[in-house]
């Protein structure tokens, strides 16, 4: 037997896994300094996201506050009216020859009269609407949530639920429906249940959706791919893997959509427990009507 081409074989074996090996290196260190640049934007927007989450809920305070103060004064004044009108009675029937030779303290008074009643018809105005723009939107997002049960009801049970709260509408899908552990590929399930949302999404195109992947407490374990590191990127790429899905759907207006892994510091019950820790690995999409409106009308009064 000739063992010359054999020996001549193994030299050559470790020069070309060599080379391999080394271009394999490059390419992964390419694709993980792409990915670390990736997270930091990702980042950025999440910080944009909370800033704009904020912004949101000091909109609706200063809302119910200023609705509350304007109630108030549309209460003062009806009171000062009915006062003032009162008084105006008892004047005229006291002593009409006082009134003719005081017409100017009369005039004075029913101006200022006239000018209370302009402004609390004014104000009254501005509650209505502002209220009307309130009910309205209550109404919009209970019709999208009852739709949204309506279109998801086979997925409820599954890791799948829909409630509204302080005017959104929150879809939440735990893991189970959509995830392997330590994956962000959407099992077939899980796709049907975002294709589903998104069906919805394209039917309400004011709305705002807020896509938010979240993770337990457990560290990631060793090289997932693609860079992914620790909780923060895989609640990110969890987080894209659903958007991907949803801005498939050529109705979706894709500036509505923003994506954002808020790794495992959202938690909704302790990671102290399984049962904890199941309901913590999730994605939240989070409705919200369109603002503008009420931003516009806050700012004329």
């Amino acid at each position: 037997m000739n063992i010359r081409p054999l020996l001549i074989g193994l030299l050559v074996l470790p020069l070309v896994s060599s080379c391999v090996t080394r271009r394999l290196y490059n390419d992964l260190d390419a694709q993980y300094q792409s990915i670390l640049s990736e997270n930091d934007n990702l980042t950025n927007e999440l910080a944009l996201m909370n800033s704009s989450n904020s912004e949101l809920e000091n909109i609706k305070k200063d809302l119910a506050k200023q609705l509350k103060q304007l109630q108030q004064e549309r209460k003062n004044l009806a009171a000062e009216i009915a006062t003032a009108e009162k008084q105006l009675l008892d004047l005229e029937k006291s002593n009409k020859e006082l009134a003719r030779t005081n017409k100017e303290a009369l005039a004075i008074e029913a101006e200022r009269l006239s000018r209370a009643k302009s402004e609390l018809a004014d104000k009254s105005l501005r509650i209505a609407e502002l209220e009307a723009i309130l009910e309205a939107n209550d109404k919009q997002m209970r019709a999208l949530k009852d739709n949204l049960s309506t279109a998801l009801n086979a997925f409820e049970g599954k890791g799948l639920t829909i409630k509204q709260k302080n005017g959104r509408v929150y879809v939440s899908m735990e893991n189970k429906l959509l995830f392997k552990s330590g994956s962000w590929s959407v099992n077939k399930e899980g796709e049907l249940a975002v294709v589903e949302l998104s069906k919805v999404l394209a039917n309400n195109p004011q709305i705002t959706v807020l896509i938010e992947g979240h993770t337990d407490n457990d560290k990631v374990l060793g090289d997932l791919g693609e860079g992914v590191k620790n909780n923060w990127d895989l609640s990110t790429k969890r987080a894209l893997a659903i958007v991907a899905i949803i801005t498939a759907n050529q109705d979706i207006i894709k500036s509505n959509i923003t994506a954002a892994g808020r790794s495992e510091y959202a938690p909704l019950m302790s990671n102290d427990i399984p049962e904890g820790k199941a309901k913590n690995r999730r994605i939240e999409v989070i409705l919200t009507p369109n603002l503008d409106k009420i931003n516009s009308m806050l700012n004329q009064l």
